[in-house]
């Protein structure tokens, strides 16, 4: 299969943040843990269901942390990756925050994707 062939849209069963857990059942399966109580450094948690958790590094400093999924909502793979990245860039934009790195988490079916589309990805 050439890359020119394959349909990324294919492997998604949703597009882009509709493929996520609501809110409201991620809660229902959080209930069990004490969200408030993780650490009095942690400005904004789970709890509130924001874009980006918020950590006090110091009395002048916090982080905005963020990690996303999203599905394929086109075919071609560096759009695709493009796409994803900006996604979860402005995660942290709406948080206030100035993105200083970043890590990648891909999870895709190596077993339909030739390993130069995940690349382009």
């Amino acid at each position: 299969m050439s890359a020119s062939d394959l349909k990324l849209t294919q492997l998604s069963h949703g597009g882009g943040c509709g493929c996520k857990i609501a809110p409201a059942k991620l809660q229902e399966i959080l209930k069990a843990v004490n969200l408030d109580a993780m650490s009095p450094n942690l400005l904004v948690g789970a709890s509130t269901c924001d874009d980006a958790a918020v950590y006090r590094i110091n009395d002048q400093q916090a982080m905005v942390l963020t990690t996303d999924f999203f599905m394929p909502i086109v075919d071609n793979a560096r759009h695709f990756g493009r796409i994803a990245a900006a996604n979860a860039i402005s995660d942290v934009y709406a948080m206030g925050g100035k993105p200083v790195m970043a890590l990648s988490v891909l999870g895709m079916p190596i077993n339909k994707l030739p390993t130069e589309v995940i690349q382009v990805i």
